[in-house]
């Protein structure tokens, strides 16, 4: 996790400065709340370039299958033949939890120990593994509707976990929150304004599933990956009670817009995914499959 922290890091400084190509992100929507999205990128000083297609159905959870699946291709910048295909829920999941633990690092308190988690799925797991690499975390509160299913996460860390019953309880007084449950289009929101203490960091990993969006109006930063990104998703329906974002953690990462600024500040990190995560973490897979002699070659 500290390797894919360090790409993505290296990759928003390259996108805060411009030196990057990320064409929006098309997609289909077979089912309501679901997607199928094509997601190319490239980011030159890296030599990497590819494409990740990839699926988000929160029903399949109900039949026993994961919420995220999907391919990842690399191709080579120069020739822009196929480099690896490999499989992208393990890069979707460790990348988004990363680009947390960026997000956190610029806009959190230093000394920030408590964390609550709200849904405390793969995105749940992932989140607090980034953040426990950038904090040192003292204690976890976990919260999820299916109140098993916090045990089970609590169940696997190394952390002190405590798993709580209602959302306002994984919320206030924690140092850090992130929300991590289904995108949804039309959310029923659980989290108030009052609930958020002074000098929170939060990462809504769910767009703005969690939050009210008097709440949502309560911080004092909101920073997101991609703004255009952002008001796309606005045309189609997203977002409705969400304030318009004020910077890119890029620009917060290369130094051209600041990141916290007082230790009272109420920061929300709202990143929507994008395919430069996904590419600066498949081309450290694929380098160090080839250096270890791991994968199967195919015929062209």
């Amino acid at each position: 996790m500290k390797d894919v922290v360090s790409a993505l890091e290296e990759m928003f400084r390259e996108k805060g400065e411009g030196r990057v190509e990320m064409p929006p992100k098309p997609g289909i929507h077979p089912r309501p709340d679901a997607f199928i999205h094509a997601m190319p990128a490239y980011i030159p000083s890296l030599g990497a370039a590819g494409m990740k297609w990839v699926s988000g159905f929160p029903e399949n959870q109900t039949q026993g299958l994961p919420y995220v699946t999907g391919l990842m291709i690399l191709n080579d910048p120069e020739t822009g033949l196929p480099l690896a295909v490999m499989d992208c829920t393990w890069i979707t999941a460790k990348r988004t939890g990363a680009a947390t633990a960026v997000a956190a690092k610029y806009l959190a308190r230093p000394e920030s120990s408590t964390v609550g988690i709200l849904a405390c799925g793969v995105q749940g797991r992932s989140n607090l593994e980034a953040l426990a690499t950038v904090f040192d975390l003292k204690s976890v509160r976990a919260f999820d509707v299916c109140r098993e299913a916090a045990e089970a996460f609590a169940a696997e860390q190394l952390l002190d976990v405590e798993v709580v019953d209602s959302a306002r309880d994984a919320v206030e007084g924690m140092d850090l929150v992130v929300t991590s449950g289904p995108i949804l289009k039309h959310p029923e929101p659980t989290i108030e304004a009052d609930w958020l203490s002074p000098g929170v960091f939060a990462s809504a990993v769910d767009f703005d599933s969690y939050f009210h969006g008097a709440a949502l109006r309560a911080f004092d930063r909101l920073v997101t990956d991609d703004l255009p990104q952002m008001e796309y998703y606005r045309t189609v329906g997203y977002f409705a009670d969400t304030p318009i974002a004020d910077s890119e953690l890029g620009e917060i990462v290369c130094g051209k817009k600041p990141g916290r600024e007082s230790a009272d500040e109420r920061t929300l990190a709202m990143n929507l995914g994008i395919a430069l995560d996904d590419v600066a973490t498949a081309i450290r897979i694929y380098r160090s499959a080839r250096e270890r002699g791991i994968g199967t070659e195919l015929p062209l």
